[in-house]
């Protein structure tokens, strides 16, 4: 190895006997020997291989290719036993020309990928001058050790001198051109050292690490891809390296600039509130110019690397503004999102189907967030929003099915109100008033008002654009929502089938046929009345039964009616051997009925009659004491044999009142006030109350009444005498005066008896609010 154009060619042609390719000093210096090149010594035993390496330091590879060079001289070091450094006398003490930087990469590279073995460095000084070899050898044996000491090693040769891995030698030789003979002669004696070369003390004596010659090729082919995939022989040049720092230090200073860039500052700001129309505008101007400005500074260094630098630098600012580019995206979807939710709810409040309403804002508000996308676009990133616009999509769906399920809901919620509205007072009622039609009016109402909700909300859920599937299944629903509120307000009265029936039974009970509260006289026929209230409460109780909303025909009112109006609660069934008793109540479903649609069972039935005649027992018994007790007051008069005896052991008496006519005018006035007495105070009403509590009534109204009669007979007679003296003046007709006080006495009688009425009248309804 050496620098180009130095003679290594010619120098192992002359020492092995090879034919390596040389250069023609009459065609000009230039480079001969490209890559490696590989040859067999001839006439040198044992079996020697020689390799011809590129020069090192040649123009055509320039300044900026240096690797290839490192990585033949490590293979070099790598694989063979001897190495020749070819050097020029006069470059020994140079630092580049005696290739000690590239020794040093050699050095330090070769200790870490490689086990260290002795190998032969043979220093060949060429074109010897006046200097003796004596004086140079040292400065090279000098240098060698700088070389070694200052290169890194592992921890293992830290302290590993460097005869240990290298056998330093040096020779010298003259001139090819000035002293060919003597070249030819020193060439010759340095051949004789190659023979045998691998005897213990030769050349290539210490063996350790040696690889067979049938693993030769394998391993040189590993060797050099191991020097092939090492980064460190690549180093750039001289040029290549001030650019890389130069243009580094330019980017960070734009980088920096950028960051304290008002404007960017205040958009960063701005961004972290709201969206901001122009940003991409914007923040593309500002980028330009800070790659514009880097661009000046860097123009006159390498191109590689500047441009190498100011994708970096681009990549940094990019990464820097990418946050607020985010946030104004954010900032984007989150506004048009609100602006799709106020727009959405303003079409469907305007009556716009949902469907259309959803499509159209759902597209219009897409397409404004594309725009807005493009208006917050940076030039200088090829950032994709798609991401972000696929969330706004996921966004106004989940939005849409979110609504979408609120407004059935809100409809199916309407529907079934106006079905609770339409349905439940009704099916009261109609349960209320239970007769042989009330469940025939209940189906009739329940289909009537399910077929227009059906109806309705069949128009309605056309705006939705439901699948037929979906749209008849909420149909169904509601049905079944009718029927339920049906089946519920059943369930609900017949859980008050007992003051249902106790309310019939009292309704007819106690009131005639139009309406009016029944008074016992003593001519109704109780048993009569109370058979067919009965009656009625149980049919109310059959009606109850059971829910009957498919129109099948059943027995229950039968059943009820024979076992619990007829008073036979079993019948008996005769066979050959055994009687059994029977009872069609003495079970918990009903024949034709299903428990699903029982409302109340058939034992449950005799249970509730059981407590309803326990319950109207009383006013029964009730109305029969009336009864006895009107028949007791309106016969007043004393037996019939009471009179008889009257009659006869008082006929004295009678004939003694009939020949005295003041007795007769007393007993007769007497009467009167007796009659009157017994007018005013209702002495046959009180009475009808029982005894006891007429007798306390009595006695509080007999002073009032006397006092009152007294004083109405005193206004009278004051009436009477008054007119007397206006109708006979002195010197009058006496005939007149008497007709005319005949007629003012009969006017007083009549006026006297219509006070007399209309004072009962009042006295009674006074007594009635005093009571």
């Amino acid at each position: 190895m050496g620098p180009q154009s130095s003679g290594k060619s010619t120098l192992l042609n002359n020492l092995f006997k090879t034919n390596f390719r040389e250069m023609d000093a009459f065609k000009g210096r230039s480079q001969t020997t490209k890559g490696i090149w590989m040859a067999h010594c001839t006439g040198i035993e044992p079996c020697t291989l020689v390799m011809d390496l590129e020069g090192t330091d040649g123009r055509e590879r320039g300044e900026d290719d240096t690797a290839f060079e490192k990585q033949s001289a490590l293979f070099a070091l790598a694989v063979s036993d001897i190495v020749l450094i070819n050097m020029w006398c006069h470059d020994i003490g140079r630092e580049q020309a005696a290739n000690k930087p590239l020794l040093k990469t050699v050095f330090q590279v070769m200790m870490r990928l490689f086990s260290p073995r002795k190998t032969t460095l043979m220093f060949v000084i060429r074109d010897k001058t006046k200097t003796p070899l004596e004086n140079l050898e040292p400065v090279l044996r000098e240098d060698i050790q700088k070389i070694w000491d200052s290169v890194p090693k592992p921890q293992a040769h830290v302290s590993t001198p460097l005869g240990e891995f290298f056998n330093v030698e040096v020779v010298a030789l003259s001139s090819y051109e000035e002293k060919e003979e003597q070249f030819r002669e020193q060439v010759a004696n340095l051949r004789q050292r190659f023979f045998h070369s691998i005897v213990p003390g030769g050349l290539a004596g210490d063996r350790r690490g040696v690889v067979p010659a049938s693993g030769f090729s394998f391993s040189s082919q590993q060797i050099w891809k191991v020097i092939k995939d090492n980064k460190d022989l690549d180093l750039p040049a001289h040029k290549v390296m001030v650019a890389t720092v130069r243009c580094e230090e330019i980017a960070n200073e734009k980088y920096a600039e950028f960051g304290e860039n008002k404007e960017w500052c205040e958009i960063d700001e701005a961004v972290q509130t709201d969206f901001l129309p122009g940003f991409g505008k914007k923040l593309s101007s500002i980028l330009n110019i800070c790659l514009t400005e880097y661009d000046s500074e860097a123009t006159y260094f390498d191109e590689g690397v500047r441009s190498a630098k100011r994708k970096q630098l681009e990549e940094k600012l990019l990464q820097l503004v990418q946050p607020a580019y985010q946030t104004i995206l954010g900032h984007l979807r989150s506004g048009t999102f609100e602006k799709f939710k106020d727009a959405f709810e303003k079409a469907l409040n305007a009556g716009e189907g949902f469907s259309l309403a959803a499509t159209t804002c759902a597209e219009s508000f897409l397409a404004q967030f594309d725009e807005g996308c493009v208006d917050a676009v940076i030039n200088q990133a090829n950032w994709d929003a798609s991401k972000v616009k696929e969330k706004l999509k996921r966004d106004i769906d989940t939005h849409i099915t979110t609504v979408r399920a609120a407004k059935l809901s809100e409809l199916t919620s309407k529907f079934e109100k106006k079905l609770d509205h339409a349905l439940s007072a009704p099916v009261e009622v109609l349960l209320d008033g239970a007769n042989h039609e009330t469940w025939s009016s209940i189906r009739k109402l329940l289909k009537r008002e399910s077929d227009s909700a059906v109806s309705e909300m069949s128009c309605d859920l056309k705006g939705f654009d439901m699948d037929q599937n979906a749209r008849e299944d909420m149909l169904n629903k509601l049905q079944n929502h009718a029927k339920g509120v049906v089946e519920a307000k059943a369930k609900e009265e017949a859980a008050r089938v007992i003051i249902r029936m106790k309310d019939r039974f009292s309704m007819l009970f106690s009131h005639d046929s139009d309406s009016m509260p029944r008074v016992w006289t003593g001519n109704e026929d109780i048993r009569a009345i109370t058979k067919t209230a009965r009656f009625a409460s149980v049919k109310l109780l059959s009606v109850m039964a059971a829910i009957r909303l498919d129109n099948n025909p059943d027995t229950i009112e039968k059943t009820l009616c024979s076992c619990l109006l007829e008073q036979t609660s079993a019948h008996v069934v005769t066979d050959k051997s055994t009687t059994t008793m029977a009872d069609p109540l003495a079970s918990s479903t009903w024949e034709e009925i299903p428990s699903s649609r029982t409302l109340i069972t058939p034992v449950q039935c005799k249970s509730l009659w059981r407590q309803f005649k326990a319950e109207t027992e009383y006013s029964v018994t009730q109305a029969i004491s009336a009864q006895e007790a009107n028949k007791r007051n309106n016969n007043w008069l004393p037996p019939p044999w009471a009179i008889v005896a009257l009659l006869i052991l008082g006929f004295n008496e009678f004939m003694t009142l009939l020949r005295n006519p003041f007795y007769m005018a007393f007993i007769f006035v007497a009467f009167l006030v007796l009659k009157a007495l017994w007018v005013q105070m209702d002495v046959a009403g009180e009475f009808q109350h029982g005894a006891l509590p007429a007798l306390i009534a009595l006695s509080a109204k007999f002073l009032p009444t006397v006092m009152n009669i007294v004083r109405r007979l005193a206004e009278e007679g004051q009436k009477a005498a008054a007119q007397a003296a206006a109708n006979n003046p002195p010197g009058g007709d006496p005939t007149k005066n008497y007709e005319s006080e005949a007629n003012t006495t009969m006017s007083s009688t009549s006026s006297s008896d219509i006070r007399s009425s209309r004072n009962e009248v009042e006295y009674s309804s006074v007594s009635s609010k005093e009571d």
